[in-house]
């Protein structure tokens, strides 16, 4: 994330989100969504993603590595007992159809260009367990050259041209952990007796965590992350906001209520000058909120601000819930009200 953040690799980023998912078979793979400052236009998709196999002559080193990651399958008529193999069909849409140019505007992902070995494009020769298969570039997962020959691992990149893109890394981020259901019997029951079976009693749901994905837990590393933060900023009427109490501090709570982010820019504009400029939803910005103390402080890291020193902006977002403010004339009211009740007397 640093590399792509950071580093800026693909361009200045606006904001970035990533989940960790686990495989059953105990391996980590990472979702990652960024959105960049300037649009990748479609003529400039063909210089950041790639769906073609480099040629060894050209770039010996990014050869190796597509060759070795980047290669689908093979499955279809070339290996029917692929994993991939749904119905008879693989489950990926592998292989690909031959494109000449890269073509957008579907609902979907893009149709990278792979250009047939007549039209310049390349082969290769892949070992598998039942001899030497020739592959060409319909089996490519697109790649990022400049991930793959980095990182030298299996890293797809596409171009999010349809929301379902970002609905689809969103799920990761909100579905939680893998389930498993067990049951448990004794060891030297007769599994041929007829008998009742407690469903309830005698299987048990829970979560399905790997030693691996325990151990990751246990070291406190990120599971998801997103940049930039967003702070939610509470709004109420005046007093009415709401208080947690107990027995105890009930009067302490009554007479001095806690402040909330609202009252606490209000009396942040009668100290700081600077603040009576921004708006409610602007402050996050430049201050952060200190939970403990319930006041707002200045940021002491991010972009300086000029014109104003000792003030730094950061892409915090501030984030209200939206109010409507309902008024209603009494009279009227109360005159419905009346004319329900005429009207249910009458139906009475």
């Amino acid at each position: 994330m640093d590399f792509i953040g950071k580093y800026e690799v693909f361009g200045s980023v606006r904001c970035w989100m990533y989940s960790v998912e686990w495989q059953k078979r105990g391996l980590p793979h990472a979702h990652i969504l960024i959105w960049l400052y300037n649009k990748i236009t479609s003529d400039e998709i063909d210089d950041v993603i790639s769906a073609e196999i480099p040629r060894a002559d050209v770039d010996k080193d990014l050869h190796a590595v597509i060759i070795k990651n980047m290669i689908h399958g093979p499955c279809g008529t070339l290996n029917p007992n692929s994993p991939c193999m749904v119905d008879g069909k693989c489950s990926k849409k592998y292989p690909r159809a031959f494109t000449a140019n890269t073509i957008t505007g579907d609902d979907g992902y893009p149709k990278y260009r792979r250009r047939s070995t007549e039209d310049g494009g390349n082969s290769v020769a892949v070992h598998m367990q039942n001899g030497v298969i020739e592959v060409d570039i319909r089996w490519v997962v697109p790649y990022s050259p400049l991930l793959s020959k980095t990182y030298r691992v299996h890293i797809n990149v596409e171009y999010c041209n349809s929301v379902k893109s970002i609905k689809y890394i969103s799920k990761y981020v909100n579905k939680g952990s893998d389930m498993a259901v067990f049951g448990v019997q004794p060891e030297n029951s007769d599994r041929n007796a007829v008998q009742v079976i407690d469903e309830i009693a005698q299987y048990q749901a829970g979560r399905y965590i790997s030693s691996n994905e325990a151990a990751w837990r246990i070291f406190s590393f990120p599971m998801h992350e997103r940049n930039p933060a967003v702070i939610h900023l509470s709004i109420h009427l005046e007093n009415g906001q709401r208080v947690y109490f107990t027995d105890e501090n009930v009067l302490q709570r009554a007479f001095n209520p806690p402040s909330t982010t609202l009252t606490a820019f209000f009396t942040l504009c009668q100290e700081d000058a600077f603040a009576r400029t921004l708006l409610y939803s602007e402050l996050p910005s430049y201050y952060t909120w200190n939970e403990t103390k319930k006041v707002f402080k200045r940021r002491r890291r991010g972009k300086p601000v000029d014109g104003q020193p000792g003030i730094f902006r950061e892409n915090t977002i501030g984030r209200l819930y939206k109010c409507i403010l309902i008024r209603m004339n009494v009279s009227i009211f109360a005159c419905c009200w009346l004319m329900c009740l005429v009207l249910d007397l009458s139906m009475s």
